[in-house]
């Protein structure tokens, strides 16, 4: 997924990369405060921002995407023997990363984009995908059962790869590995805080490891998208870095970062942007539809921005913030498009598309039409929008719902294959977002 083009000089692009996290690592974890426009000063609807609070407003620690509310409703229906959630479990204590036998494995320089100008070294992400796929299975476990051996694997594995990770090194695709990865391991490390056996000082090395390595390369991505226009990087390169600092933000106890995500996604100028990633709704005959930016590009990536996007709005939901919601649910009439298009195998409206590229935008490419590429790709993700819109904002998702049932039971990383695209979500939505 190489996403500067030729003739671009891999030199040049190499020192600029290096130039851009430096400076952006030596100016530590301290960001410009964001400064929005209230809504009446905006012209807007109240609804139709979100807003950010002080620096000095606490983050609510509540497990990032999952709740304490969450974890005593499931056990309560496992108890019951409900039918979804025993299917959601035995999905889950199946998946061979959410074994109290798993083994970390560590490396030193995590890569991805290898074999390149920048990093002649093979790549080795598949070590942290699976890693923290197992760190994430394994709290959930532990939240569940009560059982302390899942906790202590699951810290074992934090615990390592803060001692031993030093840094993401490859070509332009370490934005993809700073952004999945950081709020994987972010959301994992958020789920794991309260278990007695972390020790206090190892869970600040690993919000510093966190700091240190993942969000001061997420922050270099958006700040500068490599020296590319800020519309060159698709829509879920942008997605994946805002997840990791929202959730990194939440880690480490600081508003200010988090404020950054919540203030570039509804008005940041790159892809990420929720206004650019959803970038036209319907009306008329075609109304409760909207369109992704990568729609036109292949199914692949636009189911891959439906999960990320999941992932943020239910990051943001547990924060009080409802990007569910945001512009008369835009999430819902995308995840709708998406599910229509991949899941009932229907036809959808297309609005045409111009996607300007490459240093100062000299280069755009023009889609005339939705792309079958990819066609029928299949993600865990549906079951938290699905749940969401229709349980507790009471709304229609047919579409949507559609696509839950497809993929009933949800499973995670580990069960849709060996490659990176059945890890990019955490997965487990039968189980953890399934309500009466």
């Amino acid at each position: 997924m190489k996403n500067l083009k030729k003739p671009y000089k891999r030199s040049i692009y190499s020192a600029l990369l290096i130039a851009l996290i430096t400076t952006v690592a030596a100016c530590a974890y301290d960001i410009p405060e964001i400064i929005r426009q209230t809504p009446d000063d905006a012209g807007t609807n109240p609804t139709e921002v979100i807003d950010t609070l002080a620096p000095t407003v606490p983050l609510k620690h509540v497990g990032a995407l999952h709740t304490p509310e969450d974890f005593a409703r499931i056990k309560s229906k496992l108890e019951a023997q409900d039918e979804a959630i025993v299917a959601g479990w035995n999905k889950l204590i199946a998946n061979s990363h959410a074994q109290a036998s798993y083994k970390a494995n560590p490396v030193e320089k995590l890569v991805r984009g290898g074999g390149s100008v920048e990093e002649p070294d093979p790549d080795n992400y598949s070590r942290a995908f699976n890693d923290v796929a197992a760190a994430y299975q394994l709290a959930l476990r532990w939240k569940i059962s009560g059982d302390d051996q899942y906790a202590k694997t699951a810290i074992d594995i934090l615990n390592a790869w803060a001692a031993t990770c030093k840094r993401i090194s490859g070509d332009s695709n370490t934005a993809l590995a700073g952004g999945i990865y950081g709020y994987q391991f972010a959301i994992a490390g958020e789920l794991l805080r309260d278990y007695s056996g972390w020790k206090p000082a190892d869970f600040e090395a690993y919000q510093n490891w966190m700091k240190d390595v993942f969000y001061t390369l997420n922050m270099a991505f958006l700040t500068s998208h490599w020296g590319t226009c800020d519309s060159h990087y698709w829509a879920n390169w942008d997605l994946a870095n805002l997840a990791s600092v929202m959730a990194i933000g939440i880690l480490t106890d600081n508003r200010s970062m988090y404020n950054y995500a919540i203030n570039y996604l509804q008005n940041g100028n790159g892809n990420g942007n929720w206004y650019k990633a959803i970038n036209y709704v319907f009306d008329g005959a075609d109304a409760g539809l909207a369109q992704l930016q990568e729609s036109g590009r292949d199914q692949g990536h636009a189911t891959l921005c439906i999960a990320l996007m999941g992932h943020i709005c239910q990051l943001a939901w547990n924060q009080g913030d409802d990007f569910y919601g945001l512009d008369d649910n835009r999430f819902l009439k995308v995840c709708e498009y998406v599910a229509k298009y991949n899941v009932a195998q229907l036809s959808v409206p297309f609005h045409e598309y111009t996607r300007k590229w490459a240093a100062n935008c000299a280069q755009t490419e023009v889609h005339t039409q939705i792309s079958d590429n990819g066609r029928g790709t299949e993600r865990p993700m549906w079951s938290g929008p699905f749940y969401h819109y229709t349980k507790i904002k009471g709304l229609q998702a047919d579409y949507t719902g559609l696509g839950m049932t497809k993929t009933y039971p949800e499973g995670g990383g580990g069960d849709y294959g060996s490659t990176s695209g059945g890890y990019d979500q955490l997965g487990f939505g039968t189980l953890m977002y399934t309500l009466e």
